[in-house]
């Protein structure tokens, strides 16, 4: 297994509820986990991220929910409107509906189609499906 340069390892408040999460409604795979140590780790195309129960080892501050405030995980998708419709299905809040944003990159546009909303411990997830103009 090819392991990324960059690898997010959330702190999450119950481990099998946000692999069911991740798994079940978003389609991500579970590449192999320690059950013990209440440790995840999960792909999504060519992403990848690890899930672990707080433990106390990484905290360097108190942990309120939304966990992960200030930032969010872009990862890309091949289909934006199937997981739009997953995510409505299971009753998930979308922090944002589909959008369709136009960046200049290197001299060209890309188009970007993007869904943003909380995992259960309100990390901001951004799934993007992009075109380039």
């Amino acid at each position: 297994m090819k392991f990324n340069a960059l690898i997010p390892e959330l702190s999450v408040a119950n481990v099998n509820k946000s692999k069911k999460f991740y798994i079940d409604i978003l389609g991500f795979h579970l590449e192999y986990e320690r059950v013990e140590d209440k440790f995840a780790f999960l792909s999504y195309g060519e992403a990848q991220i690890m899930l672990e129960e707080i433990n106390g080892h990484w905290n360097t501050g108190e942990l309120q929910y939304p966990f992960g405030r200030g930032i969010n995980f872009q990862i890309a998708t091949d289909d934006v409107y199937k997981l739009s419709y997953n995510l409505k299905q299971n009753n998930i809040t979308l922090f944002r509906d589909i959008v369709e944003n136009q960046y200049k990159c290197n001299g060209e546009v890309i188009v970007e189609k993007e869904i943003l909303f909380k995992d259960p411990d309100g990390y901001l997830l951004r799934f993007s499906q992009t075109e380039s103009k």
